[in-house]
């Protein structure tokens, strides 16, 4: 037994330098413990470039912190025994027995419930400490959201603007306006995107390379592919990748944010969620580098604040929901849909071109927008009446910036309306139509996406008449809905029993659209 005074445990979502867990840290009395367990890959079937991401995060933020001379206990996947972090932690305390283990609030539910309860039963002296990362604490959100009866974004985001002050003159918004987002919904020319600047792709080195191998014989049938895995594992990296966006993409991030096209995974994207949800970034060097693109003449207005929304706004408002409605979040089933997911959400092998392409550059890159997930493969798993669970063990098994915090609020309020619109105004959903307005999938589809019922009908399409039919009167009485339920009031009786028949033969045969 090697006695220590501060076991500090550090998960691979929490990779920063500046972490409470680190603030004290002593390297002469102090070990820093970090591990690779098979069940944080299995317990959903993580792709295999998520995997390589966060283990190789994971070892090169180990290097950076022997460089400083600390001790780093590192258990690397395939040299030890334990399954799982509890199992590793268990060993280490065994081994160090140190007056504290000490640690940041985990990312995820299932892992701090875990942790809580196993320090309680071996009576282990577990101090977790608040996550400074963020920009709002757990206890500040739950008391802003005691003061609403509806969990909505927009109050959210005003009260950050004004707390942090961010894009603020006095007590108002900069040139008077909260929101731009009715400029940030472009759709690209007929030839396609203008010319798109390369996204920062960085070559794998020896320790990546390292991660591959060991990927590959520990996670062999995993989906995905490493082929072309270069994201930036490391801080210094993460920092150039946020600077080539704000200097190469970020003037036209807003027009474009919501558009798709074939062939053009990144597009004018930021690509940084990664690096920021495993902390090599930091949410407030982001928003200052985005904000001061704008007030250098750089990037419009409409662009920098629909980014600032998206990581001030959205990604902390979305953390406070997932702690404050946990674990209820991960059960709920508003629509009590219970279909599997269909196969090719795992392959990407489906004739439907706008699935195929998504699902396709996920399976490759880890990586799809937010409007790809949202209204291609999110509104289909809703109208497709997949159970919930199906899809949100999708969601964190194939991205690489998926952590439950983050990956679950998103699909089961957003996505797939599960909780009953706790902080959605209404289900998101869309036929072909919008899918053909917003990119090029439809060109050359065997799918005709303004086609309800026959042979050439699109599934999207038959499916978001379906979810309007069952679910008209709830609808109908929502103001967001009600115009596009009168559609649905106004379809003849023989049409309306056409659809139906064409849905449910749609629904039986899911996987082999």
């Amino acid at each position: 037994m090697k006695k220590c005074r501060h076991l500090v445990f550090i998960l691979g979502d929490q990779l920063d330098h500046e972490s409470a867990a680190l603030a004290d840290v002593n390297p002469a009395t102090d070990v820093v413990l970090m591990a690779e367990v098979r069940e944080e890959s299995t317990h959903v079937w993580s792709a295999k470039p998520r995997t390589t991401f966060f283990f190789s995060a994971m070892r090169h933020f180990a290097e950076e912190l022997r460089r400083k001379k600390i001790a780093v206990d590192y258990r690397r996947i395939g040299l030890h025994k334990a399954a799982s972090l509890l199992e590793v932690l268990k060993s280490a305390v065994e081994h160090y027995a140190p007056e504290k283990v000490v640690m940041v609030e985990p990312g995820d539910w299932r892992i701090e419930q875990r942790l809580m309860a196993f320090a309680e039963s071996c009576k282990i002296n577990l101090v977790v400490r608040e996550d400074h990362h963020f920009m709002c604490t757990r206890a500040e959100f739950i008391d802003w959201a005691k003061g609403y009866k509806q969990l909505r974004l927009e109050y959210f985001y005003r009260m950050m603007r004004k707390r942090h002050g961010v894009m603020m003159e006095a007590d108002e918004p900069l040139q008077g306006r909260w929101n731009f987002d009715a400029e940030n919904r472009g759709a690209f020319p007929r030839g396609g995107p203008p010319k798109v600047p390369s996204t920062l792709r960085v070559a794998p080195d020896a320790i990546t390379l390292e991660v591959f191998a060991d990927v590959q014989a520990n996670f062999a049938d995993h989906p995905g592919t490493l082929d072309d895995f270069a994201w930036p594992v490391k801080r210094n990296d993460a920092l150039k990748a946020l600077r080539a966006f704000i200097d190469e993409r970020l003037a036209l991030f807003g027009q474009y944010q919501d558009a798709m096209w074939t062939r053009e995974p990144f597009l004018y994207h930021s690509h940084i969620s990664a690096a920021l949800n495993v902390k090599l970034l930091n949410p407030r060097e982001v928003i200052a580098a985005a904000v001061a693109a704008f007030e250098d003449g750089r990037a419009p207005i409409e662009a920098v604040e629909g980014f600032v929304r998206q990581v001030l706004g959205w990604r902390e408002f979305i953390r406070g929901v997932y702690w404050l409605d946990m674990p209820g979040m991960r059960e709920a089933d508003h629509f009590q849909h219970k279909r599997k997911l269909p196969a090719w959400y795992w392959t990407g092998e489906t004739h439907m071109n706008c699935m195929r392409d998504t699902i396709g550059q996920t399976l490759k890159y880890g990586y799809a927008h937010h409007i790809q997930r949202l209204m291609v493969t999110g509104i289909f798993g809703l109208m497709a009446e997949v159970a919930p669970k199906e899809i949100e063990d999708w969601y964190l098994a194939v991205y690489v910036d998926a952590v439950e915090w983050v990956e679950l609020p998103n699909v089961a309020g957003m996505a797939l309306y599960a909780n009953g619109g706790r902080f959605t105004s209404k289900p998101y959903i869309a036929s072909g139509q919008y899918i053909k307005r917003m990119s090029n999938y439809c060109t050359g589809c065997r799918y005709k996406p303004d086609v309800k019922t026959g042979a050439s009908a699109c599934p999207v399409t038959t499916l978001y008449w379906n979810f309007l039919d069952k679910h008209e009167k709830m609808l109908v009485s929502n103001p967001r809905t009600s115009l596009m339920a009168k559609n649905i009031t106004k379809m003849p009786a023989q049409e309306r029993a056409e659809l139906r028949i064409e849905a449910a033969k749609t629904l039986k045969t899911l996987d082999n659209l």
